[in-house]
Formats: structure tokens, C-alpha cells, sequence
């Protein structure tokens, strides 16, 4: 026989107000409709991967000269003919 075993955790949460302009809250609640989650919950979503997302840390472009082809140019650049 096989068992789980829950150990139910509490997680301290303060309630706060947020005010959104019409457009904002219209998409916020779209997209929770859309993913069957809270808008509670994608609100903390979002400070999460805005404000407590690891920064990154040493050099995170591979050039920061003058570009002079674009990625449009890349096939006929090196394809064969």
C-alpha cells in the first residue's frame, strides 16, 4: 500500500489595493481567464520575475559594435548557391 503524505505549509501574505486603468485590468483579467489562474496570482507572478529575478551578472551581449548585415542577410550570406 502506498501513501502521501501532505504536510500543509502557511506562507505569510499582507493584503495590499492595487488600482489599474481600465485597459490594464481588462487584459489582466483576459489573460487569468485564459490560464485559470487568479489575478492575485499573476500579479505575484510578475513582481516576481520583474523585481526578484536574478541579475545578471558579466558581459550579456555577444557584440556591442555596429551591426553591418542584419539576421535577414544570414542565408544569402552563407548558404550555398
Amino acid at each position: 500500500m502506498t501513501y502521501v503524505k501532505r504536510i500543509p505549509t502557511l506562507t505569510y501574505m499582507e493584503k495590499i489595493q492595487v488600482y489599474f486603468p481600465p485597459e490594464e485590468l481588462s487584459a489582466l483579467r483576459k489573460a487569468a481567464a485564459r490560464t485559470g489562474r487568479s489575478l492575485a496570482e499573476l500579479v505575484r507572478e510578475a513582481v516576481r520575475k520583474q523585481l526578484l529575478a536574478p541579475q545578471a551578472k558579466g558581459p550579456v551581449a555577444l557584440w556591442d559594435g555596429e551591426t553591418r548585415q542584419t539576421s535577414l542577410d544570414h542565408d544569402s550570406i552563407y548558404d550555398d548557391p
